[in-house]
Formats: C-alpha cells, sequence, structure tokens
C-alpha cells in the first residue's frame, strides 16, 4: 500500500470529525486486528496473506460494530415510545459509500484514522476499494439518501424502501470518444453493511385472475414471487440513532415452475427461476424518462406489496421482538403510519393499500378510501411531459388484474365529484381523469398519485409554482389545500464534512461546530467576509483541494491540467434540458477567440463535463462525444496550451462528486427556466465555495434569493420569457444568422472540423439545434457568452472571488436536507423531530 500521510501533516488533519481518544485508538486496533484474524487466507507456503481488500473488509466490520448495538438500542426505543412512524418508498437510494460517512456520524473517523496509521495502513486508500452504491440514476436517487440522512440526524421513527438491485446504474466507460455501458457487478465482493433478514420474507402475486365471491373479492391463480429483505443501518449524526433502510430482492418460491419438473423437465423448472428472480436483477438506467416496460411496472408493485405487508405487520404488532397482533383496527393506521411517495414509481401503494383494507382485511371502501388518502403523500420531481408514468391498461388487466377494477372504481369516484362541482364540462373530466381514453388507453400514474394523496409538493419554490399553475393545475383548484412546497436539500455531513474536511475545519474555528446539524449557523461567516485571514484561509482550502483532485485525474485518467486555472465543472446526467451543448458551444467559441489572437491575455480554464447518458438515449450520447472530440482538438492544439482544457469526467459518481466539487471554481446550472425541478448538485457546489452561472431554474431561483443576484451569475430567459417564445415561436436560424460566434462554432461541428475522420459525425445534434431544439440553447447562447466574461473578470480578482465565495457559503444554511425533512416532517407527516440521543449502547436505557 502507499506510503500513509507524513506525522506533520496528520497533526494538520481534521478536528471536526471526532476527536479520537487513546483508549478509542486501541479498542479500533484490536478490533480490526480480530477482523482481519478471521478474513485472512493461507498462501502456497502456508503464511497468512493480507490483501488490501482483506484490510478494508475488517475495517468496515470494526466501523459496523460501534453501530449494531446502537441499531438495536434504537429500534427498542421505537417500539417502547410507538411514535408515528415515516416510510419513504423510492425505487432508487443513491447511497454511494458507507464507510466513511459512517466514521463521521459515529465520531469515529479519528479514532480510526489513527488506529490505521499505527498499523501501517492508509485510511483514504482503503475508503477508496469500497463499491459505491449505485442504485439510482441522479437527483431523485440522492435525494433519498440525503433525507435518509436527515431522518436519522433528526431522531424520526423512519425507514427507507426500496430493491436491492444486484446491478446499479452501470459503469462508463468511454472509447474513442463514445459511451459505453458496463454492469456494475456492486455486490461481487460482498457487502459488509447488509443484513439479510429471511425471518420477514414476503410473498408477491402477479397475474391471475379475480373472483367476486359473496364473502369479498378474490385475486387468484396468481403467480407468487418471494421478496426477502436486507437491512443497512442508516446512523444519525452523533445522537446514537440508526434507522433502517430495507431493500427488497426478488426469490423464486420452491415450488416455482414445478409442474415442469413433474413432466420430467427438472432443469427447465430450475432455469426458470430466473424469471422471477430477474426483478430485482437491474435497475433501470433512465432518468427523467418513462419507459413502458413490463418488467419495470413488475419492479415497482414488488417493491411496493412487500413494502405495505412490513408497514401493516409493523402497525398491527408494535412491541419489540413480538409478532402477534396488538393492533386489529385500522381506525388509527394514519395517526400511526406516513408513507412517502419519491415521484410516481410507488403509486401502486395507492391501489396496492385499498386491495389490502377491502379485500384482505374487510374494511368498508368509503373507510379505506379516507384511510389511505390521510397515509399517503406524493412528491412531484418532474415537469417533463416524456418523464410522466403513462401506463398501458392492457399491461395492467395482464399483471394486476384487481389493481385495474380499483383504478377504475377510485377514478369513477374521483369523475363524479369533478362532475358534480363542474357541470357538463367534459373537457376538464377528460383532462383529469386517471385513465387516459385513446388508441392505447393508459392510467395517468401522476393524476393517481394526486387523488390518493392528502398532500402532493414540489421540489423547489418555482417548481412548485408551475405543479400548481400548470402540470396539476385542475386538481389545485379542485383541492388547493393539498399542494405544497418542500425545497430540496443536501445531507452536511457527505456533502461538507465528509468531503471537505479542510473547509469545515476553517469554518469551525469561527463559528463552532452547531453548524453540521443546524446549517442555518453558516451565516455567522458573513461577519467575516472582509477578514483578511479568513479569506486567505478560504482561498488557500479551495487551492489544496484543487491540487489534489489534479493530482487524482492525472493518476486515474492520465490527463495533466493546470491547477491555477479555473476549474469550470458541469457534472449532473446528460440530457438535453440541462444543456450541456450550451457549455460545449461556449468551449468552442474561446477556442475561436484563442486561435484568432493567441497573444491576448487569457483567464485559463479547465472545463469539466461530468454524467451518464440513458443507454437509448442517442442525442445525450452523441453529446458525450461531442464534447470528448472538442476536448481532443482543443487539448492538442499547441496554440492554446495550458489556457484552455476540456475535460470529460468519465463514470461520474457519488464517490467522484465528492472529489471534483470542492475543487470547483464554478459551478454550472444552465437548464432551460421551466425545466429543472430544483437540483441539489447546485447546492452542493455553493456549500464547497464554488459560484454559480445559472440560469433562473429549480432551486438557482431560491439560492439567488438567499445570497443576493449579484453574488450569483444569473443570466438568460426567465420562465416568462420561454412561454412568450413557444407563443411567437422559436426560430434557431434567426440567432444563427446573427450571431457571427455561434454561426462559427456550429459551422465547425457540422463541417467535420472535430471529427476529420468522420466529417458527418454530428449531423444529427446540428439538425437538433437547428430545428428541433424544445430547450432553445441559441436563444439563450448570447447572454451566456457576455456572462461568462463577468466570470473571468472577476476571476482576475482573487480577493474579490473569493468575498462572494464566503458569501455563498454563509448564505446556503437554507439547502440542508435536515430543513427540508423538518418541513415535511411538521407540515405533512405530522410528527415532530427530536434533538435528544438516544443513550447508547453502554449505557442503561433510562
Amino acid at each position: 500500500m502507499a506510503a500513509p500521510l507524513s506525522d506533520g501533516d496528520r497533526r494538520k488533519q481534521i478536528s471536526v470529525r471526532g476527536i479520537a481518544g487513546l483508549g478509542d485508538v486501541a479498542e479500533v486496533r484490536k478490533s480490526f486486528n480480530r477482523h482481519l484474524h478471521f478474513t485472512l487466507v493461507k498462501d502456497r507456503n502456508d503464511r497468512n496473506v493480507a490483501t488490501p481488500r482483506d484490510y478494508y473488509f475488517a475495517l468496515a466490520h470494526t466501523v459496523r460494530d460501534h453501530l449494531v448495538g446502537r441499531w438495536i438500542r434504537t429500534q427498542q426505543h421505537y417500539y417502547e415510545k410507538d411514535p408515528k412512524r415515516i416510510y419513504y418508498l423510492s425505487l432508487e437510494f443513491y447511497m454511494g459509500r458507507t464507510l466513511q460517512n459512517t466514521m463521521v456520524n459515529l465520531g469515529l473517523q479519528n479514532a480510526c484514522d489513527e488506529a490505521i496509521y499505527q498499523l501501517g495502513l492508509d485510511l483514504e486508500e482503503l475508503e477508496e476499494i469500497e463499491e459505491d452504491a449505485g442504485l439510482g440514476n441522479g437527483g431523485l436517487g440522492r435525494l433519498a439518501a440525503c433525507f435518509l440522512d436527515s431522518m436519522a440526524t433528526l431522531g424520526l421513527a423512519a425507514y427507507g424502501y426500496g430493491i436491492r438491485y444486484e446491478f446499479g446504474i452501470f459503469n462508463q466507460k468511454i472509447v474513442d470518444g463514445w459511451q459505453v455501458e458496463e454492469a456494475d457487478d456492486w455486490l461481487r465482493y460482498g457487502n459488509p453493511w447488509e443484513k439479510a433478514r429471511p425471518e420477514y420474507m414476503l410473498p408477491v402475486h402477479f397475474y391471475g385472475r379475480v373472483e367476486h365471491t359473496p364473502e369479498g373479492v378474490k385475486w387468484i391463480d396468481t403467480q407468487v414471487v418471494l421478496a426477502m429483505p436486507y437491512d443497512t443501518p442508516v446512523p444519525g449524526y452523533k445522537n446514537n440513532t440508526v434507522n433502517t433502510m430495507r431493500l427488497w430482492s426478488a426469490k423464486a418460491p420452491n415450488d416455482f415452475n414445478l409442474q415442469e419438473f413433474n413432466m420430467g423437465d427438472y432443469i427447465e423448472a430450475v432455469l426458470d427461476r430466473n424469471l422471477a428472480e430477474n426483478i430485482s436483477r437491474v435497475l433501470y438506467p433512465n432518468d427523467n424518462f418513462f419507459e413502458g416496460k413490463e418488467l419495470r411496472l413488475k419492479q415497482e408493485y414488488f417493491v411496493v406489496a412487500a413494502t405495505l405487508q412490513d408497514i401493516i405487520r409493523r402497525f398491527k404488532s408494535s412491541k419489540f421482538g413480538c409478532r402477534d397482533p396488538v393492533r386489529t383496527c385500522f381506525e388509527t393506521f394514519p395517526d400511526k403510519v406516513a408513507i412517502q411517495l419519491n415521484d410516481t414509481h410507488p403509486a401502486l401503494s395507492i391501489p396496492e393499500l385499498m386491495r389490502i383494507l377491502v379485500d384482505v382485511e374487510k374494511v368498508d371502501w368509503d373507510k379505506a378510501w379516507e384511510i389511505t388518502k390521510r397515509t399517503c403523500a406524493y412528491t412531484n420531481h418532474t415537469v417533463l411531459p416524456e418523464a410522466l408514468e403513462r401506463w398501458p391498461v392492457s399491461m395492467f388487466e395482464k399483471l394486476l388484474p384487481r389493481h385495474l377494477e380499483i383504478i377504475y372504481a377510485l377514478n369513477q369516484m374521483h369523475l363524479d365529484r369533478v362532475a358534480a362541482l363542474y357541470p357538463g364540462d367534459i373537457e376538464r373530466l377528460r383532462r383529469m381523469s386517471v385513465i387516459e381514453e385513446g388508441p392505447c388507453k393508459r392510467i395517468n400514474m401522476a393524476h393517481l398519485c394526486v387523488i390518493g394523496a392528502h398532500a402532493v409538493n414540489g421540489v423547489a419554490r418555482i417548481h412548485s409554482d408551475i405543479v400548481r399553475n400548470s402540470v396539476f393545475k385542475d386538481f389545485y383548484e379542485l383541492e388547493p389545500e393539498k399542494f405544497q412546497n418542500k425545497t430540496n436539500g443536501i445531507t452536511p455531513r457527505r456533502w461538507l464534512l465528509l468531503c471537505n474536511p479542510g473547509l469545515a475545519d476553517i469554518i469551525a474555528e469561527k463559528i463552532g461546530e452547531g453548524f453540521i446539524t443546524d446549517l442555518s449557523q453558516l451565516k455567522k461567516l458573513l461577519e467575516f467576509i472582509d477578514n483578511e485571514a479568513f479569506i486567505r484561509d478560504v482561498a488557500k482550502v479551495k487551492q489544496e483541494n484543487k491540487l489534489k483532485f489534479a493530482a487524482y485525474l492525472e493518476q486515474q485518467y492520465k490527463v495533466k491540467i493546470n491547477p491555477t486555472s479555473m476549474f469550470d465543472v458541469q457534472v449532473k446526467r446528460i440530457h438535453e434540458y440541462k444543456r450541456q451543448l450550451l457549455n460545449c458551444l461556449h468551449a468552442i467559441t474561446l477556442y475561436n477567440r484563442i486561435r484568432c489572437n493567441p497573444s491576448k491575455p487569457f483567464v485559463p480554464r479547465t472545463i469539466m463535463i461530468g454524467g451518464k447518458a440513458a443507454p437509448g438515449y442517442h442525442m445525450a450520447k452523441m453529446i458525450i462525444k461531442l464534447i470528448t472530440s472538442v476536448g481532443e482538438v482543443i487539448n492538442n492544439d499547441p496554440y492554446v496550451g495550458d489556457k484552455l482544457k476540456v475535460i470529460f469526467l468519465e463514470n461520474y459518481r457519488v464517490s467522484l462528486a465528492e472529489k471534483v466539487i470542492p475543487a470547483a471554481d464554478l459551478s454550472q446550472q444552465i437548464s432551460t427556466a421551466g425545466t429543472e425541478a430544483s437540483g441539489t448538485g447546485n447546492m452542493k457546489f455553493m456549500v464547497n465555495g464554488a459560484l454559480t452561472i445559472g440560469t433562473m431554474d429549480g432551486a438557482n431561483v431560491e439560492m439567488a434569493e438567499e445570497a443576493g443576484e449579484e453574488n450569483l451569475f444569473i443570466f438568460g430567459m426567465r420562465v416568462e420569457d420561454v412561454e412568450a417564445l413557444d407563443r411567437k415561436g422559436y426560430n434557431a436560424r434567426e440567432y444563427y444568422e446573427s450571431l457571427p460566434e455561434l454561426r462559427q462554432a456550429i459551422d465547425q461541428i457540422s463541417s467535420g472540423f472535430f471529427s476529420p475522420r468522420d466529417p458527418g459525425c454530428f449531423r444529427d445534434v446540428v439538425n437538433m439545434l437547428m430545428h428541433h431544439d424544445r430547450f432553445k440553447v441559441f436563444a439563450d447562447y448570447e447572454a451566456y457568452i457576455k456572462c461568462q466574461g463577468q466570470v473571468d473578470q472577476l476571476f482576475m480578482d482573487p480577493r474579490e472571488w473569493t468575498r462572494k465565495v464566503i458569501r455563498n457559503i454563509a448564505c446556503s444554511g437554507k439547502f440542508s436536507s435536515d430543513r427540508t425533512i423538518t418541513e415535511y416532517a411538521r407540515e405533512i407527516w405530522g410528527v415532530e423531530p427530536s434533538a435528544t440521543a438516544i443513550p447508547p449502547p453502554n449505557l442503561p436505557r433510562n
């Protein structure tokens, strides 16, 4: 393993992440050695051999030992107090790595660092061995992970429920400039953080038929798949609370297809088990795009059916260790259970809860509907029409026949109510129906969520306004009290303390450590905006982060960059609405300016773009190819030298975000106004001391409000300008003909200047920009280029730049997921966060 840090360097490290007592260090060493002893293998000469992965597992198990007692005690505490429980249902949890996050939240990082150092190992190298748990695509899945951290830190009795995908979001390789996908076999070496719970395995039913009998409705002749739960502990920050994320894995029952076996084809019968187990095999890699595949619908029902059985079991038997029903009446269900639907993916919770209450528990229909609505709440994450889930009725009829009947009945009740309030308004009935008529009848899952939930929220103020005034306008007129806003947030533990310890330390020196659980305390930094020593410290931390990231790029990607250049970063999923193309056009424009006047002074820039394209999204893949091709030309042009580099960051993921975000000077948040629901990357950059260039879209609006618009680089059309342009008709050619630099860039792309071996390579990109661009890249080009000139001007004044950085950090407190979750708790779930820590396992409980 590589040489650890020098003593001098180590002594300067991390104060905020947990003070290590000598006893802690000795205990960690002892525990580490014990775990290592049981994982060692023998070599050919019968000697014990330890690989770096053995060291990682030994450390992970050592840290996990500190979790388990707290985990058990937390669950005991919930069973004794019997609080209302929160269930966060999400098809995605983008957790990243767990080791360092757990050490930080338990206050163990320094003890582990010291113990590992004394053993001659390097903690950072061990952390790098861990696989990212990439069970999400982007913002939605990462938000779910931040929310779990905040719910535990706020002492809420909360559970995350999802799917334990065997293969997470694909690994991205760039081959000859093109994205190539590789399966992410993240469980290949085992996962030290999960605990299988076969005793809670549950059946999930598919297909079959519905029988209406005098005793009630029966769903019979179904195919059964078993849902096996795997639990992962989720520790709060230094409060001894450890909540649970429960992920379901599909297992075939033993008698699956055994009629085949009875007919003599035993091999076929066993092979067919795979069909059942495919349900939890792989994450669908689409972000903001609906793919109506049967397997996806199976995944959505699988997680919902297993989770609701689990929720009801826990509701009925609320005593610790007891599985006998204590409650049999469902009157109090909404007082004890809150279900939050993370987008429409778990929307089947609504008809499934109705099915259980009416068919299984024999609750009266109207009472069941009241219980369901009071229990469920829905978060909308997108306004893009192609992202909204609309399932074919024919698929439901085959896969979930009883649920289709329930949805029809719920829709009829809903439409009767609308018809009574708006007599004769047939058009309104059509717009508001859950069932969309047409050549292919479809179920609109967003409409199902809105009628079946007591609260509907958007994820930034501007997005929630669009939800009210446009996406669900008719529903808002019907029930305005349902609609709320909950601006997204990020956890300051991972996105400041863990990924940027240098910055966390200098902040703690000035204002204390309270900001770690109350990010609004960063406001206290406003009094240090003109403090020369603090300005120097902030600039120094940023420069150290840049040097470290430059070294990482050189080691991992064999790319050499200028660490004194402006690090201009856009990392997020590749999508037309996020407008990586606008960034690319700016890079080409800068390149042309350097070529035109090589001796002119120029602010050096390293433009870094990273993100994955959905495998079936042709234009997104073309955008990656264009960025890499432009980089190839610019980076190898001797006229340009160190002034400009364009780097595509391969395989962007949580662990890479933790490295690049603290090093960024400029954060690009440039989606067309009215398309990005919120964004959370924008918040991560802000708290880590990057300045934002962005449109008035998503949470950028509130960031500009908090820090002052003059402290961000805001450009381009506002929502009302985009709407006006839509009414007038957007004509890309007008911009192309009136802006010489834009025309030059497009002509170069078109002529094959960046793809000499395949001159027609980018024909589709140019055709889209000129004739079919829904996101109006050219309309914002001029304002964007001008705004980038202002960025250059400010960057040449390091003191003034750093003052703005400090103001942005000081004003980022609103964007903590702790604030978001506190609002959900009080205004949707009806529970109160608790600042009281649970006693640690070594102390008596009372």
